[in-house]
This record gives C-alpha cells, sequence and structure tokens, in this order.
C-alpha cells in the first residue's frame, strides 16, 4: 500500500493520511511530491485521483480523498480505532469531521497552511474569524462531552483529530484569538510526536507554492 502526498509545508490535505499513519505506525509507504511540480505530475498522470494529492494505492485500487482515505485505512487496519467506540460519540465525530471537510471557506482561503512562515499583525475578515469561531465551539463541544479519557478532541486520536490538525498549523501562521479549550486543544497537536516530525519536514523544504504565500509581511516560523 501506498501513500502519494505534497508539501508539507502547504498540504492540509495531504497531512491528515499521513499524521493518521504515523499515529498508528502503519505498514504504508509514503511518497512525497513537490505541488505543482512536473514530477508530481508524471506520477498521477495515469491515475483516476485527477492529478491531487493525497493518493492511496492498493495494489490496483484507488482511493484520493482524504476522508475517505482515513476511513479505508481505519477499515483495513482496525487496530487503529478511527472513531469513537460509543454511537453517539462516533456520530459526533463523523459530523465535526464532515464539517472540516465542506466548510470554513473563508478561513483556507485567508489564511492557508504555511508552517514555514509567520504574519505578524495580519487581521482576519469577519467572515473568517467566524470560521475561528465555529471551530472553536466545536472543539469545546467535543473536548467537554466525549474526551474524558485522553487529551484529544474525543479522548483518543480519532480520524476527527487527523481531520483538524492543520488547521493549528494555520494558526502557527496567523494571530487568532483562543479560549482556553482551544488553547489546550492546540497544545496537545503541536506537541505530538508526529506533529513535530511533520513541521520539521516542513522546515526544510525550499519549494514555494506562490498561491499560498500570502502578499503581506511575514517572519520566519522555525518553532518547533
Amino acid at each position: 500500500m501506498e501513500l502519494i502526498i505534497g508539501d508539507c509545508n502547504y498540504s492540509t490535505w495531504s497531512m491528515r493520511p499521513w499524521l493518521f499513519i504515523q499515529k498508528h505506525k502503519l505498514p504504508v509507504q509514503v511518497r512525497q511530491y513537490g505541488l505543482s511540480s512536473e514530477e508530481i505530475s508524471q506520477v498521477l498522470v495515469e491515475r483516476f485521483s485527477g492529478g491531487k494529492v493525497p493518493v492511496l494505492w492498493d495494489s490496483s485500487f484507488e482511493v484520493w480523498d482524504s476522508l475517505a482515505i482515513l476511513e479505508y485505512l481505519g477499515e483495513i487496519y482496525p487496530h487503529s480505532n478511527p472513531w469513537p467506540q460509543d454511537a453517539q460519540a462516533r456520530a459526533a465525530a463523523r459530523s465535526v469531521s464532515a464539517e472540516m471537510h465542506s466548510s470554513f471557506a473563508s478561513l483556507r482561503i485567508e489564511a492557508p497552511m504555511n508552517i514555514r512562515r509567520r504574519f505578524p499583525g495580519y487581521a482576519l475578515s469577519e467572515s473568517a474569524v467566524s470560521d475561528v469561531l465555529r471551530i472553536q465551539k466545536i472543539w469545546r463541544y467535543c473536548r467537554t462531552r466525549y474526551a474524558r479519557h485522553g487529551p484529544w478532541l474525543f479522548g483518543p486520536f480519532t480520524i476527527a483529530d487527523a481531520m483538524y490538525a492543520p488547521v493549528v498549523m494555520r494558526f502557527r501562521s496567523v494571530e487568532v484569538e483562543l479560549d482556553n479549550c482551544a488553547a489546550h486543544y492546540c497544545h496537545t497537536v503541536n506537541s505530538d510526536s508526529a506533529v513535530r516530525q511533520w513541521i520539521r519536514m516542513a522546515l526544510k523544504e525550499t519549494h514555494r507554492v506562490e498561491e499560498d504565500e500570502l502578499d503581506l509581511p511575514s517572519e520566519p516560523n522555525n518553532q518547533i
């Protein structure tokens, strides 16, 4: 089984299945290419994914969506416990993961994941701030109701955490006001050894994706 991903610095969708694989030490080979590079185009040209990453290849079978990849990995490797065991918690985890998958357009546009840079003084629009507030509300809801037995959204690490980890990376780059629950959750994510490995890989990269480089004053962000 093989996972194709893009840049660690920019590719939120790549981070999600990679993190899940690392957390559970799954026997999946990872191949990485620069986004929009000729090399990745050549690798993906004959695949059904439409030239996008991440994509998981399992022999002749292909999965080309982050959430679908996560669920497939969870089914193939059930010991990873991809969703909470409780039915209501599992439904909530699926709900917040789907919302992450389809929502928060303003935050995505205004604060692309760029682990290597910080943008001090950059103010998000009212719409993007609304996205931030909704995300914090989701984290607070999950942590308050379902996280009695661990530091993640539902206690143990689940697909929901893989889905929201890139949001925490976005918050590295732009200044956002976080409540205590959100700040604690960001600390959990940033302190995780697999996440720190991803950050280290991002800091070593030099490839630039101009559309994810905000045209604003910035400074290096070398914090791990």
